[in-house]
This record gives structure tokens, sequence and C-alpha cells, in this order.
């Protein structure tokens, strides 16, 4: 891609290449530097391929220099996919595919909508980049903030993936994890005065301090409230909120410092009992304010739950049924608030529910266990 400019011809002399090493590292034995061996093979894919096109010298012309600047290839890619010229879901579809490697499902997990509708997105914006010309670099001061939101939004996507799996195979991925956390990193490094990019390296920073208490000994889920608190990461914890409170010195407010503030209330509680739910409450209200979106609505009802009560709550949930009505956690919620309003029988039906709609082992696990303790 750095080189051609073209997504589709870059995929398909990637595959190209593996497929020859396939055939031929079985006899041959895999060589010194596997990496250069396929990027060789792969480019000389490409530029047969090139050759066979009409108009090679127009497209030769197009080729781009090689880039210094940013110090990681994904981040520059990144900022190409999330053009202005594309639509925000295309740019963000695009460049989990392209850059991260998610799978189509994969990515309409995230979305909460279908693999046809992400193919379809990932299609067309791929045929845009190469008709339109956009160029693959990372674009002028005055135009990141045009991308930096969306580039952002990708890293917090790929980081909820690492966190806890959609898939059936593991329950969560630390590496990829920790590769988002990495990448906003750097972010942060190239653009040390963005309030939002500190904040969400913040909030990546205080999830992955508390994963050693997420998950007990067969690979089940801990609820929060059950976690041990002595697992956790407390110097991490301690400089990641540091890092928050310095992209709120900044006065660029944002979600992603919001959703940091309340990871930081919940990983400084010394305990479950101890946890600030109004506070908590408060900032999910600014949060909507931001970002009035279903999920955020959800997280906030289990607030409500705390801080108010399990009827106000599940009022809350209720009026999201239609809305989310094919997201597990929306039926998890329901049925732990309905458990605690003593509904067991509807709490039955919406664990089942979500147990359908989640294919996540950790979380199966955890569902089993819930609707096992009636």
């Amino acid at each position: 891609m750095r080189r051609y400019g073209d997504f589709d011809l870059a995929e398909d002399c990637t595959q190209d290449a593996l497929l020859a090493a396939v055939r031929a590292w079985p006899s041959t034995g895999i060589p010194r530097r596997p990496g250069a061996w396929l990027t060789t093979v792969a480019q000389r894919r490409a530029l047969d391929r090139l050759r066979r096109r009409k108009g090679l010298q127009a497209r030769a012309a197009q080729l781009r220099p090689e880039l210094a600047e940013g110090g990681d290839e994904r981040l520059r890619l990144m900022f190409t996919c999330c053009h202005p010229a594309l639509s925000r879901d295309a740019q963000l579809a695009l460049t989990l595919r392209t850059v991260v490697g998610f799978t189509t499902r994969q990515i309409a997990s995230a979305f909460l909508t279908s693999e046809a509708t992400v193919a379809q997105r990932i299609v067309r914006a791929k045929r845009k980049i190469v008709e339109a010309g956009i160029p693959y670099r990372m674009p002028a001061p005055a135009d990141l903030d045009q991308r930096l939101g969306e580039v952002l939004a990708v890293l917090y996507l790929m980081f909820n993936e690492g966190y806890l799996s959609s898939s059936w195979e593991i329950p969560h991925d630390r590496n990829l994890a920790e590769d988002a956390t990495w990448l906003a990193r750097l972010v942060v490094r190239v653009l040390p005065r963005q309030a939002e990019a500190m904040g969400l390296l913040a909030l990546f920073r205080l999830q992955l301090a508390r994963v050693g208490g997420r998950f007990d000994q067969t690979g089940a889920l801990i609820r929060l409230a059950d976690q041990d608190r002595s697992l956790w990461d407390r110097a991490e914890i301690a400089s990641a909120v540091e890092l928050l409170d310095r992209a709120v010195l900044l006065r660029q407010p944002g979600p992603y410092q919001l959703q940091a503030a309340i990871a930081g209330c919940h990983a400084e509680a010394a305990s479950w009992e101890g946890t600030d739910w109004p506070m908590i409450l408060r900032l999910y209200d600014r949060l909507l304010d931001l970002d009035p979106s279903p999920v955020i609505k959800l997280n906030r009802a289990v607030a409500t739950w705390r801080a108010v009560s399990a009827g106000a709550a599940l009022v809350e949930v209720e009026q999201l049924a239609t809305s989310l009505n094919e997201y597990h956690l929306l039926h998890s919620t329901r049925a732990e608030l309905q458990r605690e309003l003593g509904q067991e029988a509807e709490a039955q039906r919406s664990f089942q529910r979500a147990l359908d709609l989640t294919l996540n082992p950790a979380e199966r696990s955890h569902l089993r266990g819930r609707m096992a303790t009636a």
C-alpha cells in the first residue's frame, strides 16, 4: 500500500506471497528473514501486475516516497483510511479491516450491525480511495483535527476487542489491547497537546491495570464487585490518573477523558462498597451530553442502579430494548436488575437471551454461572 497506493493490489499480492511461502518453504526451509522474503515476493507480484495494466507510466508517477515521521507505518495508514472524503463508518470499517486486521464479523460486532453492511462499506471505501487518488501520508497539521477523532475511535475499538473478545476462540487478547495502547501512546507523543488522545491512553492504561482480577482460574469473567483488588496494578493506576489530570488541564473536554474519569473512579476505589457511584452517575450525564449513544445510556443505567435504585435503572434499560435488542449486555444487565427486583423467571429469560447473543467463552461461562445461582 505504501508503494502503490492500491488496497486491492496490496492485499492480493500479500496473499500471493503467503501462498508462495507455503509452497516453497517446506522444501527450501524458512529463510533467515521471512518478513523480508514475503515483502520481496509481494513487491515482485505487484510489479508484474502493474506491468500488465495499461497506463503504467501514469501509475508510476503516483508512487509515493518513503515517509519517516510518526514511528509506525500503521499510524500513517490509519490517517490515510480516515480521510474526510469517506463517511465516518467507512473510515472506521476500512481502517479496522486493512490496518488492524479485524475480520468482517469482528467489525460488525463492534458496530452492532450486519457483516453484509460492513463488507459493502469496505468495498466502497477502497474504491473511493483509488478513484479519488487520496494520498498516502500524514495530514498537514491544519488537517489533523479532521482525522484524529476517527483514528482515536479505531484505537478504541481495537482495544475493546482485545480487552474482551467478540470471538468464541479466546476470552481476551492481551497483545491486541497492549498494541492499541502502544499506538495511543505514539499518538500522544506525536500530538502532545491533544487532550482526547491523552484521555484515551489513560483509559487504556486504567483498564489494563485491572486485568489481573478479571478472570478466574477456569477463565470465567469475574464481576467487578467480586474482583480481588490486590491483583490490580496500583502504580499503573496512579500513573494513568496523573496522565488524565494533565489532559484535563488542557481544557479540551471530550468523551474519552470522561470515560477515563469513570474508569478512574472504579480503579481508585478501595472496595466495591467504597465506589463513588453518585460521581460516576454525574460523569455519565456529562458523557451523554457529548455522546448520547444507546451503549452509553446502558452504562449510565448501571450507575443509576447503584446510585439510585434497581427499579429506576430497569426503567432506563427498558427504554433501550429496541435499539439494543441484539446487544448481549442489554439483556445481561436487564437480567441482573430483574433478579434484584425478585423477577426470577424474567431474569432467567434475559440471561438466556444474553447467552444466545455472545460468543465470548468467558462471558458465556459467567452467564451460565449466574443462571445457576437462581
